[in-house]
Parts: structure tokens; C-alpha cells; sequence
């Protein structure tokens, strides 16, 4: 890696989000943007007291309004830090801090906001700026600015930018954002098949700044169609005169630029992979999906599943929790709320349905609750147990009768577990808690129908929870739409049911 405070300016401090090296690199070097022997003897000292914690250093900067201090810090963090840090700022602070680092520095901070962040930014800055910061970014983090601006601002952007960057990003805004084609860079090592390891070594140092990863080097034809892959290691070590197609290795694990980005993602970690070519429906590379991206597509995904989970509905705010508007915490909440309760009149009617059966056997109301809790909580494990297998692509089509009956079988068995736990507890226990039965029963034939009721309603409950992800699935909805409090709701009804039917026929209560 080189280093980062030789070059041009642009590489000064402000390297590839990719590549960028350890904060100290460019630390020692602020004076650069300072004139005159008191500002960079002063800049020198801020450096020096950076290293104990810059993070309050730069707040305490910020405080004071001491551009030099403010820069020296900001140039002594990692950018991720510096977008957490913005995030975390009022109006006024947020335009300090951007107008003193500059579009240089801002470009991989710019990056790293979430997204209801980065039009505002952007917006900080003057047009000439604007045209820096957005030349400076990689073209996969643009095309993610343009996804996720509005119109007005999207267009008066796409004038800053150049010819080439215009075409380059036209191209890839007509994949859909949550697509391979979507999330990958174009900034690639590229070389063909016909080249000698010379030939190839020469065109990969002209194009040694531009690419994203040389991790690997991948090989296409005349026609720019993905023939292979191949090591820098491998070049570097074969004679130059060695044609590239003899030592290059098959390319058998690729993307379509048109597939969902979650299973992209879930290719670079199944693989190993450092870097995913994407290709189009002709095979033509068209760029690569990294590593970095891979983690980010995941952990976007899984907060997704685990909101829809939790029934928050709504598209996930990366703004922090702290950050996040009430507002928009209650709009995500509200609906599934409202919608689950409405639901749950339906429980209350089936105990209304069966108050004769309640007043015949009181006793019936102790185990109620836990008969419907236990059908919830088995449930829901089934039912998350399916959503993590299909997220890992561990469930094909089809499956659905095996899935069945193999979590048919663990609800037997979990139902019978409890159940006669419980049953143990009404003839062993409950005797001595309390007298009698208060109806034409003995605690043995009680024991015996809420046994055979906690086997039923957990034997259904978990065929249950694990069928609705598979059936949501089968109509084209998100498998986490089916989530634990609307399962839960679900559940609470049938176990009713379950509950006092069976209850009632074993006990003669009818």
C-alpha cells in the first residue's frame, strides 16, 4: 500500500474508503494545508495531543470554533468515526465541521451517512466543491448518493458531474438499488485473456489507482465476457512472456447485475470470496461486488428481518436509535400495533364463546396462560428457525412437506414434554396447593386434559410458525413479514380453541 501522504493532494488524507491507512499517516502532515510558521507550529502541537483522544479533541474544537485544532483532528480520525460523529451534531456544528475539512476529506465521510443525512451534506457545500467531492467518489458510493437524494437534487448533481462520470453513473442507476448491479463498483482489475503476464502487468499499473481491489484480477475475452480470475502473486511470479490465459483459473462463481443483492452477498460469504464479479445476461463483466459491500448488505438485511420480526414496519432508518425521531418511531410502530390488537378482540371472544366451561371448571383459568404462552414461544422458534434457514439458502423449493413433518415430529415431542411436566405438577403438586378441583373432576383427569392440551396446541403452533414463512414466501411476500407478535396473535386464538374444545370433551363440559 502506498503511502498516504505522497501524491497528489487528493491522496494526501483523503485515500480510498477501501485503502485508507492508519490515522497516523496523516496526522503529521495538516501544515500541508496551513501557510506560514505559527499556523503549522501550532498544527504540529495539535497533532501531538490528538494522540491521547482525538475524538474530544475535535469536539472540543468544535466548541471553540479553532478551525486549525478542528482540522488537524478531523484529519486524525477515520472516517467512519467522523460520519458517527456528524451524525451526533447539531445544524450549526455539522456546517463547521464540513466547510473546514473540505470536499477532499468529506468525500468517504459523505459515504458513510445514513441516508436521510447525505442530501443535507451535500448541500453544505458550494458547486465547485460539490464537483470535487462527487468526481472523488468511488462510483458504486455515487450511484448510492443519487439512489437515496430526491429529483431536483439528483439532477442539479448529475450537471457537476463529467463526461465520463455521467455516463459511468447513468449506466449504473438503471439497476435497482437493492441489486448486485446496484451496489457494485466498476472501478475494477481488468485484463484479457491474450495478453502476456508483461502486457498484463503494464496495464494494471496505468489502472493501479482507478481500481477498487487487484486482490483479484479478472480475465475477459474480445468481447468482454468474464473468461477468468487470476492473482497478482501469480503474475508476479510467472516469466513475462507467459500468455495469461495458461495460468488464470476458472471464474465459476459470478453475479448477475440484475440479481437481489442479499443473495449476492450470501455468495461472497459462502465462497470465501475477497471480490464478486457481476456480469450482465450476455456475461460481459461489468464490475465487482467487495467484501466491505457483502457486510453491509447483510447487516442491512438482517435489520430488516429482525424489524419485521419485531412488527416495525417501514423502510429502516440508518440513523442511530438515540437519533431517530419520535415521530417516525411511533409511524413504524403504530399500525402494526393498532392491527394486533384488533386481533386480539378475537381471543377475548373465545373466552367469552366458553365462559360456561370457565364456570363450570375455574380451575381451567389457572393453566390458560400457559397453555397460550407455550404455544407463542414454540411457535415463534419454529418460525425463526425456517426465516434463518431461508436466509442462508439452506431451504429449496419444495421442501415444505419435509419441513413439516420434521417440526411435526420436535412439536410432538416438545408438546408431550411439556405436557407431562404439567401433568406431573396437577397430581403431585396441586394437591397440596389447593383442596379440590371445585368441579365433577379429580386433578388425574384434569392433569390429563390440559396435557393433551399443551401437546396439541404446541404440535399445531410449531407446524404453524414454520409454514407461514414458506407460504409468505410462495406469494411473494417477505418471509419476516410473518413476525413473532403477529404469529404470537395468531396462536393466541387457536390456543383458546384448542384449549377449552379439548378441555371441555375430556372433562365432559359440553
Amino acid at each position: 500500500m502506498e503511502s498516504a501522504c505522497g501524491g497528489s493532494k487528493r491522496e494526501l488524507c483523503s485515500t480510498s474508503k477501501r485503502a485508507r491507512p492508519a490515522a497516523a499517516s496523516c496526522a503529521g502532515r495538516a501544515d500541508v494545508f496551513l501557510a506560514g510558521g505559527t499556523a503549522r507550529g501550532h498544527a504540529r502541537r495539535v497533532v501531538e495531543e490528538l494522540e491521547s483522544n482525538p475524538k474530544d479533541e475535535l469536539l472540543r474544537s468544535l466548541e471553540a470554533g479553532d478551525h486549525s485544532a478542528l482540522l488537524a483532528a478531523a484529519e486524525n480520525l477515520h472516517y467512519a468515526d467522523l460520519a458517527a460523529l456528524y451524525e451526533n451534531l447539531d445544524d450549526e456544528k455539522r456546517e463547521l465541521l464540513l466547510t473546514t475539512i473540505g470536499p477532499q476529506l468529506a468525500t468517504d465521510v459523505i459515504a458513510e451517512l445514513p441516508d436521510m443525512l447525505i442530501e443535507d451534506a451535500l448541500n453544505r457545500f458550494k458547486p465547485a466543491q460539490l464537483r470535487v467531492l462527487l468526481a472523488n467518489l468511488s462510483d458504486d458510493d455515487r450511484v448510492d448518493v443519487f439512489q437515496v437524494v430526491g429529483k431536483e437534487a439528483q439532477v442539479r448533481f448529475f450537471s457537476l458531474l463529467g463526461p465520463r462520470d455521467k455516463e459511468l453513473t447513468r449506466s449504473l442507476l438503471k439497476y435497482g438499488e437493492e441489486t448486485a448491479g446496484g451496489r457494485m463498483t466498476t472501478r475494477i482489475g481488468r485484463i484479457t485473456a491474450d495478453m502476456t503476464v508483461k502486457q498484463a502487468i503494464n496495464v494494471l499499473r496505468r489502472d493501479r489507482e482507478d481500481a477498487e481491489s487487484l486482490a483479484r484480477i479478472f480475465v475477459v475475452d474480445e468481447q468482454g465476457r468474464l473468461a477468468g480470475k487470476i492473482r497478482l502473486r501469480d503474475l508476479a511470479f510467472a516469466t513475462w512472456d507467459t500468455p495469461v490465459r495458461d495460468i488464470m483459473e476458472p471464474a465459476d462463481e459470478y453475479a448477475l447485475a440484475s440479481e437481489d443483492q442479499e443473495e449476492a452477498a450470501r455468495m461472497l460469504s459462502k465462497y470465501d470470496l475477497v471480490v464478486l464479479p457481476v456480469v450482465d445476461e450476455q456475461h460481459r463483466l461489468l464490475g465487482i461486488l467487495t467484501y466491505d459491500d457483502a457486510m453491509e448488505i447483510l447487516q442491512e438485511e438482517s435489520t430488516e428481518d429482525i424489524e419485521k420480526l419485531a412488527a416495525i414496519s417501514g423502510g429502516q432508518s440508518e440513523i442511530s436509535y438515540i437519533n431517530t425521531s419520535v415521530m417516525l418511531q411511533y409511524r413504524r410502530r403504530v399500525v402494526w400495533l393498532v392491527g394486533l390488537a384488533f386481533v386480539s378482540i378475537a381471543s377475548g371472544y373465545v373466552m367469552f364463546r366458553f365462559s360456561e366451561t370457565l364456570e363450570k371448571a375455574f380451575v381451567l383459568s389457572l393453566f390458560l396462560p400457559m397453555v397460550v404462552a407455550a404455544g407463542g414461544n414454540s411457535g415463534g422458534q419454529a418460525a425463526t428457525m425456517v426465516i434463518r434457514a431461508m436466509a442462508l439458502g439452506e431451504i429449496d423449493t419444495g421442501s415444505a412437506l419435509r419441513i413439516a413433518w420434521k417440526e411435526a415430529r420436535t412439536g410432538l415431542f416438545l408438546g408431550l414434554s411439556l405436557g407431562l411436566s404439567i401433568a406431573a405438577f396437577i397430581t403431585l403438586i396441586l394437591p397440596h396447593l389447593q383442596r379440590g378441583t371445585g368441579a365433577d373432576f379429580d386433578f388425574a383427569h384434569l392433569a390429563m386434559a390440559v396435557a393433551a392440551a399443551i401437546t396439541a396446541q404446541v404440535l399445531s403452533a410449531t407446524v404453524l410458525g414454520a409454514m407461514l414463512p414458506l407460504g409468505a414466501r410462495a406469494v411473494k411476500l417477505d418471509p419476516a413479514v410473518v413476525s413473532s407478535p403477529s404469529l404470537a396473535s395468531t396462536v393466541d386464538v387457536s390456543g383458546m380453541l384448542i384449549y377449552f374444545s379439548t378441555a371441555g370433551t375430556i372433562l365432559n363440559l359440553h
